[in-house]
């Protein structure tokens, strides 16, 4: 099969089209005929040397979020306990259409995947392979940060910074769908895009610093980083919460403003994916893909996620 290889770390130059044998289905797993395969930041990160951090060891196949179709399924095998597993191969069958993250962090960029069944969900038949594809990652970075690390609750305020991006937009969703204000930040061209996903106001960067404009909010979920991360804090009050995606935010502001700060880590959580298929496949939770590449323009696509402008997922096709 083909699939996007790095032998050694390092920029695009060490990224290669190559041809490997095809994986098989170990116990518990699925092999996944990949469909579309979705670009994350962690995936050139990865391939710039944040590997090894993850215990990753080149030769490896990039790639963590894949939509796609159940090629073969493994054996059903006993969980640790020895009862049948709760998410097991026995849970999918040839043909199914799925969609998943892949906990390896790596595999997903290839014509075939080899995975455990718990990575994977069915898709909903209202959505396409591309869009099955850009939920995971996205979906659950924003769930965790704004619920697990952020305690956000009905009838609070949230300023989400950067929410026409992938997971800004859709932690402005899933603020909503639990009935909080939502406050979404981003550049103007972009405006009814967000409303549109439900926020209760908007603030363009470009010609307002929302910082003079937004007070008291309970949460602060910062896609952004840097100089907007830091200005955020003067949003929120004494208790909130700023969590954020992109850089550790510092504890002397923390402390100085009274509130709690925390960097999301995402996890790959089976329990949290299922309960977000479920609000894709009610037509709650949206994602728009902003480019469709080749499998061989790999390189083009890590350019453009590392560029950090992209008004939505780079998906590339096998």
């Amino acid at each position: 099969m083909k699939a996007v290889r790095i032998e050694r770390y390092g920029n695009e130059d060490v990224v290669e089209l190559v041809e490997v044998e095809r994986p098989r289905p170990g116990e518990n797993e699925v092999l996944v005929k990949v469909n579309a395969a979705a670009v994350n930041p962690v995936d050139w990160k990865i391939r710039d040397g944040l590997g090894e951090m993850f215990g990753l060891k080149p030769p490896l196949i990039l790639g963590c979020e894949v939509a796609g179709t159940v090629e073969a399924v493994g054996d059903q095998g006993p969980s640790r306990t020895g009862s049948p597993s709760q998410t097991g191969s026995s849970d999918f069958a040839v043909g199914d259409e799925v969609y998943g993250y892949l906990s390896a962090h790596s595999g997903g960029y290839a014509e075939y995947v080899a995975a455990p069944a718990s990575e994977f969900v069915r898709k909903p038949k209202r959505i396409e392979f591309d869009t099955a594809a850009s939920v995971p990652v996205a979906a659950l970075t924003a769930w965790q940060g704004i619920f697990d690390h952020g305690k956000l609750a009905s009838g609070q305020r949230i300023l989400i910074t950067g929410a026409s991006g992938a997971v800004g937009s859709m932690a402005v969703q899933l603020a909503k769908n639990k009935n909080a204000h939502v406050i979404g930040i981003g550049s103007g061209r972009n405006e009814e895009f967000v409303r549109k996903l439900g926020a209760d106001e908007f603030i363009d960067y470009k010609q307002a610093k929302f910082e003079d404009k937004v007070r008291d909010v309970d949460v602060v979920f910062d896609t952004v980083g840097g100089d907007t991360q830091e200005r955020a804090f003067q949003t929120l009050k004494r208790g909130g919460f700023l969590v954020s995606t992109v850089s550790p935010p510092s504890v002397e502001k923390a402390k100085e403003f009274g509130v709690t700060v925390a960097m999301v880590q995402m996890m790959p959580k089976p329990d949290q994916l299922a309960e977000i298929n479920r609000l894709v496949e009610s037509g709650k939770l949206k994602m728009r893909v902003a480019t469709v590449l080749p499998l061989a323009e790999v390189k083009k696509a890590h350019q453009l996620s590392a560029g950090g402008h992209a008004d939505g997922k780079i998906i590339l096709h096998p």
